[in-house]
């Protein structure tokens, strides 16, 4: 068998044909992130003459029919015929790919167009497209239609302007999406006007008019502000800013530690968002990691601590522009940078500024090592907890056998039918064994105060005793599935438990302490409304041969006005009570008062118990200040 195999089977593409026919080879696909992507390139087209110093302003306009146009008071593209080619140089930089001044570093030092396609790119996937170039005096015109001159460059009238305006509207056949998003192109521009200090961004959406202007004038000190909105502290009260020049590379770099667990980085490289970061960021951590250990060895002599890169980012905001000629990126859509010898370089600035500022600042480096021992122990004490959950078999308790030894149980086996009392005390929990109906309540008592489980670590709320015992009573335990930690209920054997404590400011503690321990681990038991707080009263009042229990003052106050001789018992707790009292008064469905509990917003709910039951002191002070004329005064 013949092969026929001749020139006749090689198929050329010019540029404008090879970009329509692989455009993902160089906008990174044709839905919506590649729609906005040719809008970028013509917006990055304008900030490299700002980043020369030829530019104030740039306009972005999306038109009503479906067409957008960007305008910047630049320099203007050359209009000239170009060398050898009998074409204007403005027709081979919008038709040919490789053609531009951006490989010219007298023309341009910190160009974010270094391949050479962004306009024969746009021009290539716009169904038609026209550019109006102010130059020498004039204004200059030419049309396109997908890629293609439909006529030479016209002088068309004269001008006292600079600059390049292009108008275009994309190629239905080729975009799948087809729709600008005002919002996106809005966070884009406001990016780059942090990025890009004291330059004028303008965008206008005729499609429903709506118009803004950026501007900054202090840039990544901005910035930084913009993307902290979290109410947490920092660590230190200024923001640490470097700013160097090497090489012909500018460099700026902003931090701020924050005491949360999140680490945020952002970097850009000629106003490109290098997402995946690449050999600037590695520099970066680098140098950090190494000038941290340096100080920590120095501050913690005695103890020899495994601290890691994350442990000293932990909390850290930073931002990361660099201004370089020649950058390498990783592919056309440039999310990694790959220069190597930024690490190096990257990695000296960071290594000598610290230096020289821990050294300078000991207070505040004290502040920040401080901070880094902190998320090295939590890191240790997490992982402590994984391996505790891991051993033998992932379900943690499941394989414990037998009920906790203080436990009372019922006869009954429905949960359904079913309750268990988490009691407040051995004291307390004998008057509620006697008191109780035996065939569907079980009495758990608890010792004191338990653990408070938002100031730990998660391996000693899993060691505690009177914890592990909750676990075991309720016949729950907590598994792993799909990296993520659960509570199995599936062999639940109440459908109703109540937390009864004494009625004082102890009791509501402890009453307390419970709660933020069920709503960290046992969540699903309040979504699903099983968790109930009973109330005891706190007063037992006698007169004229009658008995009234009382379950606050103000019903106390009244009694006191209108009988004599009455006599006042204070429950200083559930021990102090007889058994069929507290049946009475707490115990029996139908007479007692419980309040259900349910979670109304989660993350409402867990910022009150960070703020009521964790570590810091100044925000519980506040809730203290705004909240106290609502609390109750217990005599």
């Amino acid at each position: 068998m013949k092969e026929n195999y001749t020139a006749k089977n090689i198929q050329y593409l010019n540029n404008i044909d090879h970009i329509r026919k692989r455009p993902s080879m160089y906008i990174g696909d044709v839905d919506i992130k590649g729609l906005h992507h040719i809008l970028f390139e013509l917006i990055h087209n304008s900030l490299d003459e700002f980043l020369e110093g030829y530019c104030k302003n740039i306009y972005v306009i999306i038109n009503n029919n479906k067409s957008v146009t960007v305008k910047d008071d630049g320099r203007g593209i050359p209009i000239d015929i170009y060398k050898n080619k009998n074409k204007s140089a403005l027709e081979i930089v919008m038709t040919k790919v490789g053609a531009g001044s951006k490989f010219d570093k007298s023309s341009y030092k910190y160009s974010s167009g270094l391949h050479g396609v962004g306009l024969a790119c746009v021009n290539a996937l716009s169904k038609k497209l026209t550019v109006f170039v102010y130059k020498q005096g004039y204004i200059y015109k030419q049309k396109y239609k997908r890629g293609i001159p439909l006529h030479n460059v016209k002088k068309i009238k004269k001008t006292n302007k600079n600059g390049t305006k292009i108008k275009y509207e994309i190629d239905d056949k080729i975009f799948k999406y087809k729709k600008y998003n005002y919002n996106y192109i809005y966070n884009y521009l406001k990016e780059l006007s942090f990025l890009n200090k004291k330059l004028n961004l303008f965008i206008f959406d005729k499609r429903n008019n709506k118009k803004k202007h950026f501007y900054s004038k202090k840039g990544l000190k901005d910035f930084i502000k913009y993307i902290d909105k979290k109410k947490n502290k920092s660590v230190l009260k200024k923001d640490i800013f470097i700013k160097k020049k090497k090489k012909k590379i500018n460099i700026e770099i902003i931090i701020r530690y924050k005491n949360n667990f999140k680490e945020n980085i952002l970097s850009y490289v000629n106003n490109i968002k290098t997402i995946n970061g690449g050999t600037h960021i590695t520099g970066f951590k680098r140098g950090l990691t190494k000038s941290f250990k340096k100080f920590i060895k120095i501050y913690n002599k005695k103890n020899n601590l495994n601290i890691n890169g994350k442990d000293i980012r932990e909390g850290i905001i930073s931002i990361i522009s660099i201004k370089m000629t020649n950058p390498q990126f990783e592919g056309q859509t440039k999310n990694s940078l790959v220069n190597k010898k930024m690490i190096g370089l990257i990695e000296n600035i960071i290594y000598n500024y610290f230096n020289i500022f821990l050294e300078e600042n000991p207070n505040k480096c004290k502040k920040l090592i401080n901070k880094i021992i902190i998320s090295f122990k939590s890191r240790k004490a997490a992982k402590k907890a994984r391996e505790l959950i891991n051993k033998k078999n992932i379900n943690f308790y499941k394989n414990i056998t037998g009920i906790p030894g203080k436990l009372s149980d019922c006869t009954y086996n429905n949960p359904n039918k079913c309750e268990i009392f988490l009691v407040e005390g051995d004291s307390a929990g004998g008057t509620a064994k006697q008191g109780r109906d035996r065939k569907y309540q079980a009495i758990l008592p608890l010792k004191g105060k338990i653990l408070n489980v938002e100031k730990t670590t998660y391996n000693k709320v899993l060691e505690n005793n009177e914890i592990k015992n909750i676990f075991l009573a309720l016949g729950v335990f907590l598994e792993k599935k799909n990296k993520k930690i659960n509570l199995n209920i599936n062999k639940l054997k109440y459908k109703k438990i109540i937390i009864m404590t004494d009625a004082d400011v102890d009791g509501k503690h402890i009453s307390t302490l419970i709660l933020t321990f069920l709503f960290k681990y046992m969540k699903i038991l309040i979504k699903k409304g099983y968790i109930y707080i009973a109330k005891p009263p706190l007063y037992l009042i006698k007169y004229k041969n009658k008995k009234k229990y009382i379950w606050d003052d103000l019903k106390k106050n009244i009694y006191i006005k209108k009988y004599k001789n009455i006599y006042i018992q204070r429950y200083k707790g559930l021990g102090e009570m007889n058994s069929d009292q507290l049946w009475d008064t707490t115990m029996n469905p139908k007479k007692r008062f419980l309040k259900k509990i349910f979670i109304k917003d989660i993350k409402k709910s867990n910022n009150i118990f960070n703020v009521l039951m964790g570590e810091k002191v100044n925000p519980r002070k506040k809730f203290i200040k705004k909240n106290f004329l609502l609390a109750k005064v217990f005599i």
